[in-house]
């Protein structure tokens, strides 16, 4: 088994880093404080190829796989999760199954325009109530003489204020479907969220009274939904590898530089087993995750896989923030300080794409099928 990155693979990993430090890490309080949404660095990270990941080169995209998104994911959420959040959610849950789901009418009429950032895609699945449970959807799509009437309330829906395009899953008779919206047609109202962390996703809930043409729907169904919520596992799981990250980077350099009873606070021990065991859990954090990846882009439906990396990574990031604060004690405390942006980042990586015990829950059928 070969654990090595290609060299194409190191170089674009580079290239998004660079970009991260670059252009996001000087812009990321001000996206927390402000809840601004980052429309500039998204029109920079166009032509990067980080608005269309893994849509095919032929449909504007970058052509590459859910590992390379992995590693750009990763790279931007150690800058901001903010930011991370937005590119991820365009990415893994709208172009991604685009790309894979559409057909080749959908895919010409949306994916370049995608990939190219003129339009933003989201995706609306969680309910009040049922949250994502799909066997209690709410919201519903009926036969109408032009084609679909789609019905219902989504919430926390990541870019949902900029979005031009919207994935909506919706309940028809007995089965799922997923249906492509363009809010800005009419008969879909916006509601800001004001949230604790990852402040500037232009996070809303959705009222939606609409009327589609027969050529709204998606083919997938069901199999769609689980694709791309297994995909958004993953990417979440790389943003809070990379929120944990950042974390790390913050207690390492305090360490470095701080003096307590005469020594320098690398020199205890119990800092440098902190510190190692941080750096270590993260790491197989990441391994777990582009174990997981790597499995995504060979088409392989790995539910197990994306459950274990979701769990342990969002864990490992908590850890690794919590370890940071302890460090850091009343120089992280402070309002706007680094430490507080990633205390209130990386719980929203522990309850996206399903909470940890949800993850136990997929873990355990696996290990414990009924009949």
């Amino acid at each position: 088994m070969i654990l090595d990155f290609t060299p194409e693979q190191d170089a674009f990993r580079s290239t998004v880093e660079q970009f991260a430090h670059d252009a996001v890490t000087p812009r990321a309080a001000a996206i927390d404080e402000m809840g601004a949404f980052p429309d500039a660095l998204l029109r920079q990270a166009g032509p990067l190829g980080l608005l269309g990941l893994t849509a095919p080169a032929a449909s504007g995209g970058a052509g590459r796989d859910a590992v390379d998104a992995t590693l750009a994911f990763e790279a931007i959420a150690r800058a901001s999760a903010s930011v991370a959040f937005s590119l991820a959610a365009h990415n893994a849950l709208v172009v991604d199954v685009l790309a894979r789901f559409g057909t080749d009418a959908q895919r010409t009429a949306w994916l370049p325009r995608l990939a190219s950032g003129s339009l933003l895609g989201a995706f609306a699945l969680a309910e009040d109530e049922v949250g994502s449970d799909l066997a209690r959807l709410q919201t519903t799509a009926v036969k109408a003489p032009s084609g679909w009437r789609i019905q219902g309330r989504k919430v926390w829906v990541t870019n949902g204020a900029r979005a031009g395009l919207v994935i909506v899953v919706a309940r028809v008779g007995d089965v799922v479907e997923a249906f492509l919206v363009a809010p800005e047609a009419g008969g879909v109202t916006r509601t800001a969220r004001d949230t604790v962390g990852v402040r500037g996703t232009a996070c809303v809930d959705l009222v939606l009274d609409v009327t589609l043409g027969a050529d709204a729907r998606l083919d997938g169904g069901r199999g769609l939904v689980e694709w791309a919520l297994a995909g958004g596992r993953i990417a979440t799981a790389a943003q809070a590898i990379g929120i944990g990250q950042a974390a790390l980077d913050e207690a390492v350099a305090y360490a470095r530089q701080r003096e307590a009873f005469g020594k320098s606070v690398a020199s205890y021990q119990s800092v440098q087993w902190l510190l190692a065991d941080t750096a270590t859990e993260l790491d197989a954090a990441r391994l777990l995750t582009l174990k997981a990846a790597a499995a995504r882009a060979r088409g392989v439906d790995g539910p197990t896989e994306t459950a274990m990396a979701k769990l342990y990574a969002s864990e490992a990031a908590r850890k690794a923030v919590d370890g940071a604060a302890e460090l850091l004690a009343a120089s992280g405390y402070g309002r706007g300080s680094v430490i507080e942006r990633l205390c209130r980042d990386v719980r929203a990586a522990g309850i996206q794409q399903g909470t940890a015990d949800v993850q136990r829950m997929a873990i355990a059928a696996e290990l414990l099928p009924s009949g």
